[in-house]
C-alpha cells in the first residue's frame, strides 16, 4: 500500500484472514473492470527496445479520440503518477480536496510537508491555492456538472478534476470542451479497461501546467507494453460502446442483489457501487469467507464498497454470498 494508507486490490490481508489462495477469490475490493479489454500479449519489440516518439504519437492520438479532446496531454504510468506530481505545480494558498475520496491526493501533499485540507462542500474550496475534485467520486460517486466545475474554476488558483472513474459515463467530462488556463484533468487507463497492471493514465491541461510535470517525469514515463496496448484499446470505439452498455445494465443487477440481502444503495459509478451495511466489518467477513473481497472505509461504520464481477460465474458466486 503506497505511504501506508488503505487501500483496496490487495488479497494479502484477506487471504491471511480467511484463507484460500488467490486464484479461489473474486476481488471487487477496486473499481477495476473485471471484462478487460483484450489486448494482445507485448510484442517483442516494446519489451526490448525504449519507448520511441511514433509509439507515443499512436498513443496520444488514441487517447485523444477516445476522450474526445484537443487538451495538450501528457501520458504517465497511472493517475497515481499524476497525483505525485501535482506539488511541483501547486500554487501558494491552501490546498483542498472534495472528499470523502481518494486519500492519496492528500498523501502527496503531506508528503512535502504541505498541509491538504478535506471539505465536504464544493463552495468551501473557494479560495484555495488547489482544489482537487474526484468526478465521479469515489466512494459515493457524488458527479458534478461541467458547468459547475468551470464555475468552481473561477473560484481557486488550479483545479485538479480526477475523472478516472468517468469512462462509463462521458457527460460528466470537461474534455470535450475548451480548455482553462488553471484546470487539470486526470484519466485513468486501466480502471476502464481493465489493464491496471500496464500503469497507464494520462494528465491533460494547459501546457504551463503540464510542462513542469514532464520534465520532472522524465523522458520514459510510460513502458513500451502500455504504450502498444493503450493505443490498440483506446482506438476500439466498438469495445469501449459496448462496455459502458455493459457496466451500465450490470450496476442494476448488483444493487438489486445487495438490496435483498438487506444493504442500501448509496450511489458509486458504473465500475463499483457503495452501499450501507448497517456494520461494514460483518459484512465484509460474510463476503470474506465465501472467498469475495471487498472495501470498507476508517471513516464509516457502515459503508462498503463493491466492484461488479466479471463473468457469470463470479454473479452467482455473490448471489450464493449475499443470500446465505
Amino acid at each position: 500500500m503506497a505511504g501506508g494508507r488503505d487501500h483496496g486490490g490487495d488479497l494479502t490481508g484477506a487471504i491471511k484472514r480467511f484463507g484460500g489462495a488467490p486464484g479461489d477469490w473474486i476481488d471487487l475490493s477496486t473499481g477495476i473492470n473485471r471484462v478487460p479489454y483484450p489486448a494482445p500479449p507485448a510484442s517483442a519489440s516494446a519489451l526490448r527496445d525504449l519507448p520511441g516518439r511514433a509509439a507515443m504519437d499512436r498513443l496520444t492520438g488514441a487517447a485523444r479520440g477516445a476522450y474526445g479532446t484537443g487538451w495538450p496531454l501528457l501520458p504517465l504510468a497511472g493517475a497515481q503518477a499524476a497525483i505525485q506530481l501535482l506539488p511541483v505545480i501547486a500554487p501558494e494558498g491552501p490546498v483542498r480536496v472534495l472528499g470523502p475520496t481518494y486519500n492519496e491526493y492528500a498523501g502527496a501533499f503531506e508528503a512535502v510537508g504541505r498541509a491538504a485540507e478535506t471539505v465536504s462542500d464544493s463552495g468551501t474550496l473557494a479560495g484555495a491555492g488547489l482544489a482537487v475534485i474526484v468526478n465521479p467520486n469515489n466512494p459515493d460517486g457524488r458527479r458534478l456538472s461541467p458547468e459547475a466545475l468551470v464555475r468552481i474554476a473561477g473560484t481557486v488558483g488550479v483545479l485538479v478534476v480526477d475523472e478516472s472513474f468517468a469512462d462509463p459515463h462521458p457527460a460528466l467530462s470537461l474534455l470535450p470542451g475548451a480548455c482553462p488556463g488553471n484546470v487539470l484533468v486526470l484519466r485513468s487507463f486501466g480502471k476502464f479497461y481493465g489493464l491496471a497492471g500496464l500503469r497507464l493514465g494520462f494528465v491533460l491541461g494547459p501546457e504551463p501546467l503540464i510542462a513542469p510535470m514532464a520534465s520532472r517525469a522524465g523522458p520514459w514515463a510510460v513502458s513500451g507494453p502500455a504504450l502498444e496496448a493503450g493505443a490498440l484499446a483506446l482506438a476500439d470505439a466498438g469495445w469501449r460502446e459496448a462496455s459502458r452498455a455493459r457496466l451500465m445494465a450490470e450496476t442494476a443487477r448488483a444493487d438489486a442483489l445487495a438490496e435483498a440481502a438487506g444493504w442500501w444503495p448509496l450511489g458509486g459509478t458504473a465500475l463499483f457501487r457503495l452501499y450501507d451495511t448497517g456494520d461494514a466489518g460483518a459484512a465484509q467477513a460474510r463476503l470474506g469467507r465465501a472467498r469475495i473481497w471487498s472495501r470498507i472505509f476508517p471513516y464509516s461504520a457502515t459503508w462498503l464498497r463493491l466492484g461488479l464481477p466479471g463473468s457469470e460465474a463470479e454473479w452467482v458466486r455473490l448471489e450464493a454470498a449475499l443470500s446465505a
